[in-house]
């Protein structure tokens, strides 16, 4: 057992009065030169928000004063949230007179001031910041006389940043910068800074997306130990690798992705074997090049995933490897790690093996050219590729197979349009498309859904320390507030205490194919936890999977790469005491940071996504869309247009009547002429006005 854990342990007792520090050193026999050492893990331990010195410089663990630690989410009207690290607690509403300096993003500890009755939230005070998360911030900068200020470009900063004159630096009005921040606020006082990067003016081309990559700390280059040891990795496998794999050369493997696809870490092959098919998945096997805590595995470790924003990839790994050896071209050997699986007329996978193996692809598939093919037996791009037809056919012939599988135990499948978002070479955005899934991008997931358990049943089983990605079952009062919601939809969920995914897979198919099914589907999906990766096992609750993890992209997802890691030396039998007592130190922390970047990576997806739609809304104000009723608030309701675009129509400008939301019967209603507006109406919209720095659409209702 570490310090850490004996100071938590002495702390916990029921006889504990908060000490100094020399104290506690004197409690734990610590003398001469390891005092130092033991006063460095105490000031970690409050760093960390474990333990916290009070007023007269006595220790305490933060849990026994029934203080909260956790990250401050803000608005820009100066009240923040705290949401807690402990997932049991609900978020605690802090008044901008509470947060005491505190910004978005800190994390922070808070002392309840009032316990929230009813509906109503706890109430809290930050009284002390652990850490701070913005030591930069990208905003856009105005001049005036003797100072200047900028205005941050993420609304949930509530202040602006003073710049005294000597840290303008060159900074002219309406120019997107960088400031960094050399004065925290205080009561009635603002932040100060120093502009430390000049982006470039607001309309030039490329700046609005740098802007984002900088506000959200995205990584641009690679560190050059990273890019050295990128560029030595040998671009050939050798003859000595080959003979120690299973070779698959001559297998009918090929991958399938999208046009602009770089980075193939998974293909497939299939066979038929009577009334069963042997399906081969088979990923790039990165964890032959990216070795444990390597400088590549540790920038890996830290960027968690790759970026992918419109107009640009951020990768997890340099173009060497992820563009280079591991990508899984067409007719190059590469090393893979591959899973085959013989699987019944049923969906069920009778057998199974995961081997280290080399393949040969033979072809590089489209998605929409095998769609094509299977769904309208148009084979243009498929000339001279017959055995690739006949394997595709009977991948069709299996994908059906398991996704009536998944069906059965009641598997959650969203069919939501995605949007695609088209910009020309100025970067401007000239036309948002609404993409299908079609049967190739189903084949495809069904094929690394069906390996991906699989893999995590495997391991589990053997019962050896593992990452799992798990989904866990709702909050009771989620469905409870969703019910109410479908209620208007003349749907209702059983059992709402111990619900089954089944349950919400019995609405999904209701309205497939209604006006409302992307509507409803949105509102059951924001129901349910978001998926995280864990190194304790739990079920993936959205899959109605028992076992479950994330095996099949290991060139953009750290986890992947990780878990490669671990069968290789399970299957090697190398997973020694000493490897698993590692394990079980290092995957709980992966676990958190992949978590961390994983929602990093979306928030900057989207808000990337947000600016431009709203800059293409932008150039269409005054147009008339038809749209759906998508969402009701107390400020008035939210238009999806056919296009995925979303837009809201503010009370205040719906001037025929004075509207307002009942929340119980779930519409809007007007007070004089008793006109109803419900989730799912149809209705006219103008386009009234559009707000580029909180990506934000107006509409107005037409008659």
């Amino acid at each position: 057992m570490g310090i850490k854990s004996n100071i938590i342990d002495f702390m916990e007792e029921k006889l504990y009065k908060p000490m100094l520090k020399e104290e506690l050193a004197i409690q734990f026999g610590i003398e001469g030169p390891e005092i130092r050492e033991f006063y460095r893990i105490l000031e970690e331990m409050e760093n960390e928000g474990i333990i916290i010195q009070t007023k007269n410089g006595r220790y305490a663990l933060v849990s026994k004063l029934n203080l909260i630690v956790g990250k401050l989410e803000g608005n820009q009207k100066g009240f923040a949230f705290l949401i807690p690290d402990d997932r049991e607690r609900e978020d605690i509403f802090i008044p901008a007179e509470a947060t005491n300096g505190a910004m978005h993003g800190d994390r922070v500890i808070v002392q309840l001031t009032n316990t929230g009755i009813s509906s109503k939230k706890d109430e809290g005070e930050v009284i002390r910041i652990l850490s701070r998360a913005n030591n930069t911030l990208v905003g856009t900068y105005e001049d005036s006389k003797n100072f200047g200020f900028v205005i941050p470009d993420d609304s949930r900063i509530a202040y602006d940043i003073f710049i005294p004159k000597e840290h303008i630096n060159g900074a002219k009005t309406n120019q997107k910068v960088v400031v960094e921040i050399t004065r925290w606020p205080e009561k009635r006082r603002n932040p100060e800074g120093k502009i430390v990067e000049i982006l470039g003016n607001i309309g030039e081309k490329g700046v609005d997306i740098l802007s984002l990559i900088k506000q959200f700390k995205l990584p641009e280059d690679f560190p050059d130990k990273v890019k050295k040891e990128a560029r030595k990795i040998e671009k050939t496998i050798s003859q000595e690798e080959i003979e120690r794999r299973v070779d698959l050369r001559r297998l009918n493997t090929f991958t399938i992705d999208g046009p602009d696809a770089k980075d193939f870490d998974d293909a497939v092959s299939i066979e038929k074997i009577g009334d069963n098919y042997r399906l081969g998945v088979h990923i790039a096997d990165v964890s032959h090049y990216v070795k444990e805590n390597s400088a590549l595995d540790k920038e890996a470790l830290r960027r968690g995933n790759s970026i992918y924003l419109i107009d640009r990839v951020i990768p997890m790994l340099p173009e060497e490897l992820s563009n280079g050896i591991c990508s899984l071209k067409p007719n190059e050997d590469r090393l893979t790690l591959s899973v085959f699986m013989d699987i019944d007329n049923k969906g069920n996978v009778i057998r199974h093996e995961i081997v280290e193996s080399v393949i040969n692809s033979k072809a590089r598939l489209i998605y929409d050219d095998v769609s094509d093919l299977l769904e309208n037996n148009d084979d243009t791009a498929f000339k001279g590729m017959e055995e690739i037809v006949r394997d595709l056919k009977i991948m069709e012939e299996l994908c059906h197979i398991l996704k009536e599988k998944r069906d059965r135990r009641g598997s959650i499948d969203f069919d939501f349009p995605e949007a695609r978002i088209i910009l020309d070479e100025n970067g401007k955005p000239i036309e948002i498309v609404k993409e299908e899934r079609r049967i190739a991008n189903r084949m495809i997931e069904e094929f690394m859904l069906v390996c991906n358990e699989t893999v995590a049943e495997e391991m589990y089983w053997a019962e050896v320390p593992f990452l799992y990605r798990i989904h866990e079952e709702p909050d009771e009062e989620k469905i409870e507030a969703l019910n109410k919601i479908l209620s208007n939809f003349g749907y209702l969920i059983k059992g709402s205490q111990e619900i089954h995914p089944k349950e919400l897979q019995k609405i999904t198919k209701e309205i497939k194919g209604k006006k409302e099914e992307v509507l409803i589907n949105t509102i059951i999906l924001r129901s349910l936890k978001k998926a995280r990766y864990s190194s304790s096992h739990d079920i993936h609750f959205g899959l109605a999977a028992k076992y479950y993890a994330h095996f099949t992209s290991p060139i953009r997802r750290y986890p992947d790469l990780q878990i490669h890691r671990i069968i290789k030396k399970f299957n090697k039998g190398q997973l020694t005491p000493k490897e698993i007592a590692k394990l079980n130190n290092i995957l709980p922390k992966v676990a958190e940071q992949t978590s961390a970047t994983e929602r990093m990576a979306e928030e900057a997806e989207r808000e990337v996504d947000d600016l431009k739609i709203t800059e293409y809304m932008t150039e269409r104000i005054g147009n008339v869309y038809e749209g759906m009723v998508s969402s009701l608030t107390p400020y008035g309701m939210y238009v999806q247009l056919e296009n995925t675009v979303e837009g809201l129509v503010h009370f205040e400008n719906m001037i025929d009547d004075y509207y307002i939301f009942d929340e119980e019967k779930y519409y809007i209603i007007g007070e004089v002429t008793k006109k109803i507006y419900r989730l799912g109406d149809i209705v006219k919209v103008r386009v009234l006005d559009t707000d580029l720095i909180n990506r934000t659409i107006d509409f107005m209702l037409e008659p």
